[in-house]
């Protein structure tokens, strides 16, 4: 009897669901695109200064983009799996 007990809490289960994967890789997806978006911009010599450092692209989009992906991130981890899955 307690050996069955064992092998049944044994079996093995994901944490998260399909679904929580589904949105991490969304995140995830919206952070390299904002990281992607805020690079670049300098100068090759560097007696030149490049305003392009300063354009809106890395100052307001690309933050952003990384921030939302953040939020899905949270979103993703908190999100129960097990809702809504009838057996």
């Amino acid at each position: 009897m307690g050996e069955q007990k064992r092998k049944e809490d044994n079996t093995s289960e994901f944490i998260f669901g399909k679904k929580n994967y589904k949105f991490l890789f969304i995140g995830l997806a919206f952070i390299v695109v904002g990281f992607i978006l805020m690079s670049g911009g300098g100068s090759d010599d560097p007696n030149v200064f490049d305003e392009s450092i300063y354009n809106w692209r890395r100052i307001r989009l690309a933050p952003t983009l990384v921030l939302i992906g953040f939020g899905i991130q949270v979103y993703a981890i908190l999100l129960n799996p097990k809702k809504g899955v009838k057996k």
